[in-house]
């Protein structure tokens, strides 16, 4: 942003009112489920009723023979899988034949839900009649839930071609044990025996659902000519695409992917898992094709958030300076290999400064759903062991909590996990405005069963491609083109940046997110990179935009390029400031001018991570006769380098809290010999603005040392503390010190009793 552009800044930093929100709060906004095209067919999916199966046989004459039934399709109408290569995603990749396989079962059924075949009919009640009309013959198999005992020599095999990938040989048998990564720097052994203390815990967490409103739905339309059209509830629209090119054997420009709003995401709305299956049902019927999943399939058959095992041990001084750290994380990637086991390695120690550093990491597959991505991936359970294994490595000090966070915090130069320095980061800032507040300087809640918790939240934020168009119209008013869905506002952020750097009113600013055929690429909205790498793309696109309205400007006065200056929507020449021109009349000569009408095109890729802190504070209340919690404050503190649009950052920081407090206390798949017990939302216990009081948001302010705004990413880090605060409540509130997520009345009851 140039000095004068600088100067001007009105919105930037502005609680503006989100620019699409009157058509979200009267329903106007589309989403997928919400599509009707002329001759649609309905999709219903038939799913297996076993957990882990050999499919013998599909029988589906009886459903194809079925009056108002146009097509029915198994694993047997995709292309020959030899065609399909590469990985797809953000956060968490999956290998595209492991996503074929997820999408549609081939030989076997790997978890509880999985997809076996697919009907198209004229209308949901025929599709669901077809289904109880296809025979599949299943060799049932014995499951395995529980990644240690995936782990086991002897456990049943999920994948007879699952060969365990290490830095060492290849191993000569198969296993459920798909990857061991190992990272780190030092020497861990030398820091143990320097250390006055050495503490070794163990924890374990559940698989859990991002709780997104909105079911996955899609509605597919394949033409004659061999084009398709995709409209899709989705955080990345050319992933959808690139996966659709791979998995149905079609050229990228035979595929167009329409974006429609998103109710909700977190992460769990990446891949392709239903659009596949109504392109193979369009595509046989000849007719468009909708699927939306009922609430029951979205929980058995989507992607949940990872369950994990882990030990921690650390070694520490008496003055409380941490000497070496050791993690063996095991996560549980369900079906198919992918478990965010380096997000979680990544998190662990990320917020201190460890000389000594260790971290072994397990992805092992399991006959549950293949986990996706949820809000900084394996951050949550991994800063819920470190977290709670540092308040007590405190406790044996003697040492309140937040000076020994104080003391071990990192900083800029200090080292990450993975041993590359961090740039700018305002962890210690964080940390000062916590020893501040009132949250934390008050005296304790009083109460016999009250206690007052304190953890650290770290997350690395993505950055990868995007890019963006924007477009000064003959009137000066401004039209920016993206291909980056909207989640959570980024029609409202690409607005403000656009109006400040453009010096034009908001007003006068659209944002288009765009269908893959329209707009430039731009990877998927999440790994909290939107904001960041997006508004450097819209920063990039308004300069080359004003760089081309110079030249026009240039041209009325006849004058070169370089000697024309721009600010308050008006152009003016160096050496004679009182000659000037407005931008609307510069805008509206563009049209009619041999050099054309105005697009200025802006792109970034792989800018510097801009690190994401945070530390939140919980009060709570505990029952003794019940176990129940009650969550009486809370409050979250978090550096978010320039909140561009505060009111919206406070919205992001609450609704991630509200996430992690859930899957703290209440949320859990519930298993039994492989079979998922509670897929409903009257089942599975998310929490309400019942359960929880307000959450104040704390914005800190040190900006990235990239990017054009210093903003870093929002959504993802708010999410990783809140387990670990509470579990620190917790124990302050009951002497008590529990292990394992969620928390429940009954886990807490347990703990009190001594069971």
């Amino acid at each position: 942003m140039t000095a004068t552009a600088k100067e001007a800044q009105r919105y930037i930093g502005a609680r503006t009112r989100k620019v699409d929100a009157l058509e979200r709060v009267t329903g106007r906004a589309m989403y997928a489920a919400d599509i009707k095209l002329p001759g649609m067919l309905y999709g219903k999916v038939l799913r297996s009723p076993h957990p882990h199966a050999r499919i013998l046989r599909i029988d589906a004459s009886k459903a194809e023979a079925l009056p108002g039934v146009y097509a029915v399709v198994t694993a047997q109408d995709l292309p020959p899988i030899e065609k399909v290569a590469g990985s797809i995603g953000g956060e968490l990749v999956i290998s595209l034949v492991d996503l074929r396989k997820m999408t549609i079962a081939h030989d076997k059924a790997l978890y509880d839900g999985h997809a076996v075949a697919a009907v198209a009919a004229v209308s949901p009640e025929a599709a669901e009649q077809a289904l109880e009309l296809i025979d599949v013959q299943y060799e049932v198999l014995p499951p395995v839930e529980d990644a240690l005992e995936a782990m086991k020599p002897g456990a049943p095999l999920l994948h007879e071609d699952l060969f365990t990938r290490t830095l060492g040989e290849r191993p000569t048998k198969p296993s459920n044990v798909a990857m061991i990564m190992e990272s780190g720097f030092g020497d861990v052994e030398k820091g143990f025996a320097e250390a006055d203390i050495v503490h070794e815990t163990a924890y374990s967490t559940k698989m859990v659902h991002q709780g997104y409103l909105e079911p996955t739905s899609t509605v597919v339309s394949y033409e004659r000519d061999g084009k398709l059209t995709v409209w899709s509830t989705t955080q990345g629209a050319f992933g959808i695409r690139r996966s659709l090119s791979q998995l149905l054997d079609m050229p990228l420009h035979k595929i167009n992917v329409i974006p429609t709003e998103v109710g909700g995401g977190f992460g769990g709305k990446i891949y392709a898992i239903l659009e596949p299956i109504a392109a193979m049902l369009s595509r046989r019927a000849l007719r468009p094709v909708k699927i939306v999943m009922s609430r029951a399939e979205v929980f058995r058959a989507t992607g949940p958030g990872s369950p994990m095992h882990a030990v921690i041990k650390t070694g520490v001084k008496r003055d409380g300076r941490l000497t070496a750290g050791y993690a063996r994380i095991v996560m549980d990637a369900g079906a198919f290999p992918g478990a965010p086991v380096g997000g979680a390695a990544t998190v662990s120690f990320g917020p201190y400064t460890i000389p000594n550093i260790r971290i072994e990491g397990y992805d092992v597959v399991t006959n549950k759903p293949r986990v996706q991505a949820y809000r900084a991936p394996g951050g949550t359970p991994i800063a819920f062991a470190v977290e709670s294994h540092m308040d007590e490595v405190a406790e044996k000090l003697g040492m309140d909590p937040l000076q020994f966070r104080m003391v071990n915090a990192t900083d800029e130069g200090g080292k990450a996990t993975n041993g590359q320095p961090y740039n700018r980061i305002g962890l210690k800032e964080v940390l000062r405005q916590v020893s501040r507040h009132p949250c934390w300087t008050s005296p304790a809640p009083e109460g016999p069963h009250r206690g007052r918790g304190l953890a650290l939240g770290y997350w690395s934020g993505a950055t990868l491609t995007s890019s963006a168009i924007v477009h000064v119209l003959p009137d000066g008013t401004v039209s920016l083109l993206s291909g980056q869905v909207d989640l959570t506002g980024t029609r409202t952020t690409m607005a403000q940046m656009a109006a400040d750097e453009m010096q034009v009113p908001l007003e006068d600013v659209t944002v288009r997110m765009a269908d893959t055929e329209t707009a430039p690429y731009t990877d998927l909205s999440a790994g909290s990179r939107t904001t960041y790498s997006m508004g450097a793309a819209v920063h990039e696109a308004c300069k080359d935009a004003i760089r081309l309205l110079k030249i026009h400007a240039a041209a009325h006065f006849k004058a070169p390029a370089q000697d024309v200056e721009y600010g308050g929507g008006m152009f003016w020449l160096k050496e004679n400031p009182e000659q000037k021109v407005d931008m609307k009349t510069i805008a509206g000569n563009s049209a009619r001018a041999a050099s054309g009408p105005i697009a200025g095109y802006g792109a970034v890729t792989r800018l510097q991570p801009a690190h994401q802190f945070a530390a939140h504070v919980a009060e709570v209340e505990v029952d003794p006769e019940t176990g129940k919690v009650t969550v009486l404050r809370y409050t979250a503190f978090q550096d978010v380098g320039k909140a561009i649009n505060p009111t919206m950052v406070e919205g992001q920081i609450q609704g991630g809290a509200l996430q992690g407090i859930g899957w703290a206390l209440t949320e859990y798949y519930d298993y039994a010999k492989g079979m998922l017990r509670n897929p409903t939302l009257l089942d599975y216990r998310m929490p309400t603005s019942l359960d929880t009081p307000m959450i104040d948001a704390v914005i800190v302010e040190v900006p990235a040392p990239d990017g054009p705004y210093g903003a870093r990413g929002v959504g993802e880090v708010p999410i990783v503390p809140p387990a670990a605060a509470l579990a620190n409540a917790i124990y302050r509130a009951t002497g008590k010190r529990l292990r394992g997520l969620p928390m429940t009345p009954e886990a807490v009851f347990k703990a009190l009793n001594g069971k």
